[in-house]
């Protein structure tokens, strides 16, 4: 595992299915010269085909991703632990190795029930409200690294 880029960030949620696997994707497409993310959850699965298909669309690759525990980041040093779902941060409310935890909820477009044109909606909003935070709160040099 490389860690060298910058800044490591952690995200994490219950399954790293979907909301963690889409910020980390963020993060290392459009902010990869500053900083490094991984994720992780609480209780992994596998990466949602839907999540890797709103990912792609927006020219963000997460494939090849996988699901992961956060055991597996014992010992890393991360800059910024974030939990982007209730869930994990009332499971994991201090990750050892993180320097500064934050909290940000979204919701879990994997629990939503309808047709795939409906569900699909629903990961793009969340895709999306995931990049608009990242945007506001991930700031590079005064100014925000992430466009529209």
């Amino acid at each position: 595992m490389n860690i060298n880029r910058g800044k490591k960030v952690l995200f994490i949620c219950t399954h790293n299915s979907a909301r963690s696997q889409m910020a980390e994707g963020v993060i290392n497409k459009l902010y990869g010269e500053s900083y490094e993310a991984f994720s992780a959850g609480t209780n992994p699965t596998t990466v949602n085909p839907y999540a890797i298909n709103v990912m792609r669309e927006i020219g963000i690759d997460i494939s090849k991703n996988r699901s992961k525990r956060i055991d597996e980041f014992q010992g890393v040093d991360f800059d910024y632990v974030i939990t982007v779902c209730d869930d994990a941060k009332e499971a994991c409310p201090n990750f050892s190795g993180g320097e500064n935890y934050i909290h940000k909820s979204f919701i879990d477009p994997t629990s939503f029930n309808g047709s795939v044109e409906k569900k699909i909606e629903v990961f793009r909003q969340v895709r999306d409200q995931i990049i608009d935070w990242i945007d506001k709160t991930f700031i590079i040099n005064g100014k925000k690294s992430l466009k529209g």
